[in-house]
């Protein structure tokens, strides 16, 4: 059933970035948030704010670093229609001096991602975020990770120190089943009483959809999508499936399928990202996808099965 609480955030350019160290046109960059903002899309990431001493302006494209003026380039001109601008730090990997006050950006939401060893990092940018005028969330890394006490201990943190919207569960190795989305839905709620629980999975066990509606289902209000499942490795829950899924009346399809089939789609023929039996491998072992990928490289390489054995050595050494 429609539930207006829920808020729906297209991290197409984000995630996809880490399939191409973020070197995504121009043209790429309107094109989805032309389509996200005609589509009815609560929010739009257009990548990451990282810190330019800790990634190298050489190798990495300009949306590992969003400057203001690349992101004004990228919306000028367009019809927001509501729709909000997202931008990413990295806890471990960004500095607090690196965000301008909110008046001065068209960025509305800053999303920090953490590890839970790191979340002391993530409270500290997550108030610089607010104090600065911005919504705020902070996403979870590897989730199929952590475990109590410690993620416990993260979230009352996060409750009592931060002025977060939402705090979201992110499978970043597709490793989770139904069960254990509904047991850290229910894990995140007991102690977020300020907050929403946001989803955001990866598909290397094709399970990123199904996880997503698992976790609406028990009460999550911010989801993530990608276009077409664009993102690292395996990818994401595809964008298109989520809006499908979902019945709210203001969210408009066309403008998402024409510019998969126009944009997204051609991006195929130097990025290749879905799945691939090497992700399914990492998901199944709960792994880091690095390893496939590399494997990947190599697009002749089938030996899957001495893929797992190696990868089974290599847990049990």
């Amino acid at each position: 059933m429609f539930r207006p609480q829920i808020k729906v955030l297209d991290c197409t350019i984000r995630d996809g970035g880490l399939a191409n160290d973020s070197h995504f046109s121009m043209e790429t960059v309107r094109a989805v948030y032309k389509a996200a903002c005609a589509a009815g899309i609560d929010y739009v990431e257009l990548g990451y704010r990282n810190s330019k001493e800790m990634f190298s302006p050489d190798e990495f494209g300009p949306w590992r670093f969003c400057d203001e003026d690349k992101l004004r380039q990228a919306v000028d001109g367009i019809d927001p229609n509501g729709t909000k601008v997202a931008i990413m730090q990295d806890a471990h990997k960004a500095v607090a001096e690196d965000i301008l006050p909110a008046d001065e950006s068209v960025v509305d939401l800053i999303r920090i991602a953490t590890y839970v060893k790191d979340i002391d990092k993530a409270i500290h940018l997550a108030r610089n975020a607010t104090e600065r005028g911005y919504e705020c969330t902070i996403n979870i890394m590897a989730i199929s990770h952590e475990g109590y006490p410690f993620l416990d201990e993260a979230l009352q943190q996060i409750e009592e120190e931060t002025s977060a919207k939402a705090v979201y569960i992110v499978d970043s190795f597709g490793a989770l089943y139904s069960e254990e989305v509904h047991a850290l839905v229910e894990k995140y709620q007991k102690y977020l009483k300020t907050k929403e629980v946001g989803a955001h999975f990866h598909n290397n066990r094709q399970l990123a959809f199904a996880n997503t509606i698992e976790a609406i289902r028990k009460g999550a209000n911010y989801l993530d999508g990608t276009l077409f499942g664009l993102g690292r490795a395996a990818g994401n829950c595809p964008l298109e499936l989520l809006m499908g899924f979902l019945k709210n009346p203001k969210f408009d399809i066309e403008p998402v399928l024409k510019v998969i089939a126009d944009t997204v789609m051609p991006l195929g023929e130097n990025l290749d990202w879905g799945y691939h039996i090497p992700y399914m491998i990492t998901g199944m072992l709960d792994e880091h996808p690095r390893t496939a990928m590399a494997f990947m490289k190599n697009g002749d390489n089938h030996d899957y099965v001495s893929f797992y054995r190696q990868f089974l050595d290599d847990l049990t050494d």
